[in-house]
């Protein structure tokens, strides 16, 4: 993948502080120190493991009221939109407040249940090469520009760093409640 080959700076963890406390625990799970290399190390993750699980497995959900495989998949994609934009915003030096993401509201609305599983991979796929380009547009001052999103302050770099991490939380969610719960079905 050519985008990670041009970049030669690399960018520290993003410093507590830098982000809002929501977001500690998804940044904490990356575990490079570089966020061109999380990336890069994650890309496996997005190509291959929602691709292999079983088509059985799509519609569940785990508990009443509990998302399906679906809806968490389109979560995952328009979380990974909402992040993006906010670094972008914060990169160019937006100086207006973004407005909050309700996850909620927007599974609701997002009808993923008459999406086919392939094409929620595909996206998937999709938004995070967009991702990939869009933070190997940054330079480093880009990377470290504040801005203010669900009255939190932040950085480009701690947004990709939550990327990487909430695709990971999800991933650890799917594992030990979707796919396990569903197998001793």
């Amino acid at each position: 993948m050519a985008y990670f080959c041009t970049k030669l700076l690399l960018m520290a963890r993003p410093a507590i502080g830098t982000y809002s406390p929501g977001f500690a625990t998804y940044i904490q799970k990356v575990q490079e120190t570089d966020i061109f290399e999380a990336l890069k190390n994650q890309q496996e993750t997005v190509n291959h493991f929602f691709q292999n699980i079983p088509e059985e497995k799509h519609g569940y959900a785990y508990a009443p009221g509990k998302w399906t495989l679906k809806d968490m998949m389109q979560h995952l994609i328009d979380s990974e939109r909402v992040i993006n934009y906010r670094s972008l915003c914060f990169a160019r030096q937006e100086r207006s407040s973004l407005p909050s993401f309700d996850e909620d509201l927007y599974a609701a609305n997002a009808n993923a249940k008459t999406r086919t599983w392939e094409s929620l991979c595909n996206e998937l796929k999709a938004v995070r090469e967009g991702t990939n380009y869009l933070y190997q547009s940054f330079n480093e001052d880009m990377l470290v520009l504040e801005g203010v999103a669900n009255n939190n302050t932040a950085t480009a770099l701690s947004m990709g760093f939550a990327t990487v991490g909430h695709l990971y939380h999800h991933v650890y969610v799917i594992e030990t409640k979707y796919l396990v719960a569903a197998e001793s079905c």
